[in-house]
């Protein structure tokens, strides 16, 4: 099977290393921008995006005036991704520590109903930091003032889940919250696109964010052992898993690509082999 992409990479290992910070590659590159009201983080899974966060969120706290930082993710797992972290370990200068009260991803409480107090409860205390699932977000904010985020920093993972069309209430209540605060705002998305065509923030709202893109080519390009990367592709008739025994060669070291981060750990010059069906 001929290959219809075939990359060969450097193996730099510069995606991993880190600078006297503690960040990576990426993570230095979306540091420069901390100062930005909004600022938009296009980079590939396992890049780094939920530590650079932490430094930024962290840097605002610090020394930026901000007083709460709140995270927003699309399911309660991506929440772990969020959790207590030792920056000051490797450099830095203050630790991510969420309160485990204020983590409304970790499993247990009563409810929706719960987790929506929680979150009211938060916004008028003196607590910096809260981690949050999508829907928590919405309906905390369903009685909330806009003005309650003034001098806060709300960050969005997995930014795509936001669409400019009128009936997704995430998309409504970020631009809400942008018009009518002067919130601090952070969204993070490996891939700027919807597959329903509807894009994700109108013209006049995406222009007002600084931008932060780190490309798939610079994460595999800076691995250390990655040595190429091949796609193909393969028509078969009934079960792939019978199909896909015909073009492996079992000689070789063939693997599909399910999360990057597998690709930071592979053996000494690896060849990728992506096929698809």
């Amino acid at each position: 099977m001929q290959n219809i992409v075939s990359v060969q990479y450097k193996q730099t290992g510069e995606s991993k290393s880190t600078n006297s910070y503690g960040m990576r590659e990426m993570q230095e590159r979306a540091f420069e921008y901390r100062d930005a009201q909004y600022l938009l983080i296009k980079s590939p899974p396992a890049s780094g995006k939920s530590r650079a966060l932490m430094f930024i969120g962290l840097d605002k706290l610090v020394n930026q005036g901000i007083k709460k930082v709140i995270v927003a993710v699309p399911e309660r797992a991506i929440g772990s991704s969020f959790a207590k972290t030792n920056l000051k370990e490797f450099g830095f200068f203050a630790n991510w520590k969420p309160n485990d009260k204020y983590n409304l991803c970790t499993p247990g409480g009563d409810g929706s109903k719960s987790k929506v107090q929680a979150f009211h409860n938060f916004m008028d205390n003196h607590e910096q930091l809260l981690i949050c699932t999508h829907a928590t977000l919405r309906f905390a904010c369903e009685e909330l003032d806009e003005k309650k985020f003034d001098n806060t920093l709300l960050a969005i993972d997995e930014f795509h889940h936001v669409s400019a069309d009128a009936e997704n209430r995430l998309g409504d209540l970020l631009r809400d919250i942008m018009r009518k605060s002067s919130a601090h705002i952070v969204a993070m998305t490996g891939s700027f696109f919807r597959g329903d065509s509807v894009p994700i923030l109108l013209p006049e709202d995406e222009e007002k964010f600084t931008k932060v893109t780190y490309n798939y080519y610079e994460q595999l390009n800076g691995y250390d052992y990655l040595k190429s990367l091949g796609i193909g592709y393969h028509f078969y008739q009934g079960k792939y898993t019978n199909a896909i025994m015909e073009i492996l060669d079992t000689d070789k070291k063939p693997f599909c690509i399910f999360q990057m981060s597998t690709l930071a750990n592979l053996p000494k010059t690896s060849t990728m082999k992506l096929i698809l069906f």
